[in-house]
């Protein structure tokens, strides 16, 4: 199936498609040229190349170069499938939407409204998102909705409305990474997870910044620093406690913002003043005069970011983690100005506007409150419903696994994700959805989660719909397209209205394009923190990207930079927190002598359902490894490249060990990309920030064993 063969008029014709990158959050501008084929070929060509934006100007990295690759696979699904005696056969739209109608009217009739739940994921463009969490609300009625966002922002999101009110990514714009003079980069490696942005990090070092990398792997971004704090991992929140003690001892804080713009210093000097710096230094293993060197660095410097990623937020204390690294920001009076700021480095391709318009558990669109009475009205008012029609709050993602589990949820749709691979506990999740009375999915590819499924419906891809991204700074982005999507295959807006007409809701469900969605998001999200009311499709065309919040067409483009006269906290004031020192949630023993955390590789994405597909990609790392320091290697009894076994008190997988010396001798790295008995996720914990219920991801506890040896 060639890529674009349906526009093309003849053999001699190319023809160019101007799009978007499908993965990270940097959301980097394509131009894919196909070329006729060849008399030696019988596949067309493509010539791909980055186009100039505001964020990636015109860089692409390995997975933008290849994005196009996983839509000409052989596995793309084209058709409607339905499960017959337990195997997956073709079947038409109407027999398969009829079989999913049917089920939830059953199952909601039998067990109630909150039988059925509802499964999205960062991917989604903004206008499917919310398409999503209104059909779960209106269509359904139930308050189970949640989606695989909860593991990668959810921990900054929560941290950020404590801290300032309002949760966006980036305060500040890229365009002040180079104006910055120190940077602390905290459990990101950017290299690798958004390449393309190196070049902001290389030109502030050539500006005079000092660069700190927070991190138990000498990465690619850290081998960038000029401080790695190469830290234990699970305890970032003692690290930053530390560096707040000496910019206290230091008088290297900002008493004048800190009078005028915070509360709540008072009760943070008095918590630091019970801080031993030896103490901290032992509990993360880094020398003291180390942790002394970069708080110093970050503290006299005139401009400062600080970004964090999943590296800090993946952990049972990730919400507090990351407020006492905004701690540091108040403190220093590093935000709201040119080259200052605090950034949490999205790792979704939509993983800021996904969870700002519904989609999460405890959100209305806008980022509206779904426990709020005033945000109930006003969202029941644009849907044209009563607001009591409204369920409550739902559970995060992984509770939502439990309650599949438990049998409380007895039917489920799963849109745009493969929770089989990316939930912590893996066979928890797997058993669940094997005994869930029914199960659907929509996707572009029979993942692990759609292997179960007992309707798989065929979406389209990204060079085949339309509709918005948020970048990780705020900036909605256009991603257009006019090509004849494949097969039978259906944009996820299309499925859902669809559905809801089965369900005797098309008054509420009816849009012709993903543009009309979105007018009706712009109504919805009006007055809300994240308020896109002033963007439009046309001014996105004309302009590229807008910021948001966006209040009214007439004003003038934001110009990116939160904060810059008062915090969104009703009395305009940012909030500091005092933050325990603790102890990772496992810490290793006899049993489980080492700490395993999990991440990213270059050349995948995700749980590597697109990327796995593509042919340049998967070649690139076709089977799971697991990084350990030789000295750890040697200690186990591990060759370099042989099969192992990794096992936790939740269960085990297998992956091939790779030696490098760039790691702690008591740490572990296994990336997350690969399903079945290479899932790192048999063996993370599931248990649970309790105030964002982000997973513990970073933190396991396990032991390794040689394949050979068994």
């Amino acid at each position: 199936m060639p890529l674009l063969s349906s526009k093309l008029s003849s053999e001699q014709e190319s023809l160019q498609v101007d799009t978007q990158c499908p993965f990270c959050s940097v959301q980097c501008k394509i131009r894919i040229t196909q070329q006729p084929a060849s008399s030696q070929s019988l596949r067309p060509a493509y010539a791909v190349e980055g186009i100039p934006n505001a964020a990636s100007e015109g860089r692409l990295c390995v997975k933008g170069m290849n994005a196009h690759q996983h839509l000409t696979s052989a596995e793309r699904l084209l058709h409607p499938m339905v499960k017959k005696d337990g195997k997956l056969v073709p079947a038409t739209w109407k027999e398969a939407l009829r079989k999913i109608r049917d089920n939830f009217i059953t199952v909601q009739q039998q067990y109630g409204p909150d039988a059925v739940g509802l499964y999205g994921g960062g991917s989604l463009t903004n206008e499917s998102a919310y398409l999503l969490g209104k059909f779960a609300r209106v269509a359904l009625g139930t308050k189970y909705i949640d989606y695989n966002g909860r593991f990668c922002m959810s921990a900054a999101a929560s941290a950020g409305n404590k801290t300032f009110g309002v949760d966006r990514g980036l305060t500040c714009r890229l365009s002040d990474i180079p104006l910055a003079r120190c940077i602390i980069l905290a459990g990101t490696n950017i290299a690798e997870c958004q390449p393309t942005l190196m070049p902001y990090f290389t030109r502030a070092k050539e500006n005079g910044a000092t660069i700190i990398v927070i991190d138990p792997r000498e990465t690619a971004t850290a081998a960038l620093a000029d401080i790695h704090l190469q830290i234990r991992p699970g305890t970032d929140a003692a690290l930053s406690n530390g560096l707040l003690k000496v910019l206290l001892d230091e008088k290297l804080m900002d008493p004048n913002f800190i009078a005028k713009r915070t509360k709540g210093f008072a009760e943070l000097e008095e918590h630091l003043s019970s801080i031993q710096l030896d103490e901290i230094a032992e509990m993360t293993g880094l020398a003291k005069e180390a942790i002394q060197k970069a708080a110093v660095a970050y503290g006299k410097a005139d401009t400062g970011i600080i970004f964090t990623a999943r590296g800090v937020e993946q952990q049972t204390d990730g919400h507090v983690a990351v407020r006492n690294f905004l701690n540091m920001v108040l403190a220093t009076g590093k935000i709201g100005k040119p080259g200052c700021g605090y950034g949490a480095v999205t790792g979704q391709g939509n993983g800021q506007g996904g969870r700002e318009h519904g989609q999460k558990s405890d959100q209305l669109p806008g980022y509206r409150s779904i426990d709020n009475e005033q945000d109930r009205a006003y969202v029941a008012g644009v849907w044209g419903i009563d607001p009591a029609e409204l369920p409550g709050k739902g559970v995060s993602a992984y509770e939502m696994m439990e309650l599949v589990h438990q049998g409380t949820i007895r039917s489920l749709f799963v849109m745009g994700s493969n929770p089989v691979v990316s939930n912590p506990n893996a066979d928890l999740v797997e058993e669940g959805l094997a005994k869930v009375d029914f199960l659907a999915v929509a996707d572009m590819f029979l993942s692990e989660t759609a292997r179960m499924a007992d309707v798989v419906l065929p979406v389209t891809a990204y060079l085949e719909n339309d509709g918005t991204l948020t970048n990780l700074e705020g900036r909605v982005l256009l991603r257009e397209s006019k090509l004849t999507p494949p097969g039978e295959t259906r944009h996820d807006w299309e499925i859902l209205c669809e559905l809801a007409a089965g369900l005797g809701k098309s008054s509420y469900f009816a849009f012709r394009s993903a543009e009309d969605i979105f007018n009706e998001l712009r109504e919805a999200s009006r007055g809300g923190l994240a308020d896109y009311y002033g963007i439009t499709y046309e001014r996105l065309r004309k302009e590229g990207g807008v910021y948001w919040p966006c209040p009214s067409t007439d004003s003038s483009v934001s110009n990116g930079m939160m904060f810059e006269r008062t915090f969104a906290h009703a009395d305009g004031r940012a909030v500091f927190f005092p933050v325990p020192s603790g102890q990772p949630q496992e810490t290793p023993d006899d049993d489980y002598p080492l700490t395993m955390t999990n991440g990213r590789v270059l050349s995948h994405y995700l749980t590597g359902v697109q990327t796995r597909r593509s042919p340049s990609l998967a070649a690139r790392s076709v089977d799971n490894f697991i990084e350990l320091h030789p000295l750890t290697a040697k200690k186990y009894k591990i060759e370099d490249g042989e099969w192992v076994e990794v096992r936790s008190r939740r269960g085990s997988f297998h992956a091939k060990s790779r030696y490098t010396d760039k790691i702690r001798e008591d740490s572990l790295f296994v990336p997350m990309h690969w399903g079945g008995a290479q899932n790192v996720n048999k063996a993370t914990s599931p248990e649970l920030d309790p105030n964002c219920k982000m997973p513990g991801f970073k933190t396991s506890t396990v032991a390794i064993i040689p394949l050979r040896l068994q």
